[in-house]
């Protein structure tokens, strides 16, 4: 069985990841295929109790942080992320590891490298076949956001500015890996250059 297709979203808080993974989900499903939609942190049960806890929850060092969210993800491609591509089955995820790269290895100031290494550790080396970037201005992406903010988007403008920057460091050292989409196109438009990105992967669409 071919192994199914791996596509991950990343982006600041505001970016509009959840509609473009869900406009991807609905695509790829009407082409027939099986597509396992999640989401980091919190795309399991045992992941749900860590994202309240690193979201929500009391105040953690930096590292704590960094070990909560790599265990979220190693439980998360051990029980729903891998088991799913062996199936043949794609999956489109709300956020992965890049994301623990540039908030908690260059905003939290613990290194990019280090945690690249922690998350590559507890995905045994599992990277997306594609990773889309939704850029933004941090200003505009927390602007757009509703409800009380998690520690995460409580973290301060130059925090921001410096994930945004991380994002951007690691789309332009991996071309190949990552599509690079201006945040502020209209939705449509963003959501027909992933389908193009993505029908590149998958070959020519029967119509």
């Amino acid at each position: 069985m071919t192994r199914g297709l791996f596509v991950s979203f990343e982006g600041g808080d505001g970016a509009g990841k959840s509609t473009q993974v869900g406009a991807l989900v609905a695509w790829l499903t009407g082409l027939g295929r099986t597509v396992v939609r999640t989401f980091e942190p919190g795309g399991t049960a045992l992941g749900a109790v860590l994202r309240q806890a690193v979201q929500h929850g009391d105040d953690v060092d930096r590292r704590t942080e960094a070990l909560l969210y790599a265990a979220d993800r190693a439980h998360h491609v051990a029980t729903v992320v891998r088991p799913a591509l062996d199936r043949g089955h794609d999956v489109v995820t709300d956020r992965y590891l890049d994301s623990s790269v540039a908030y908690q290895g260059v905003g939290r100031g613990l290194g990019a490298d280090a945690v690249e290494r922690l998350s590559r550790w507890a995905t045994d080396d599992l990277l997306p076949d594609l990773t889309v970037l939704l850029d933004l201005d941090p200003a505009v992406g927390l602007g757009r956001l509703t409800g009380a903010p998690d520690r995460m988007e409580r973290a301060g403008t130059t925090f921001h500015r410096q994930v945004r920057a991380a994002f951007a460091a690691r789309a332009a050292a991996d071309r190949d890996r990552f599509c690079v989409l201006d945040a502020t196109r209209p939705s449509e438009e963003i959501a027909a250059a992933v389908r193009d990105r993505v029908q590149a992967l998958i070959g020519p669409v029967s119509t």
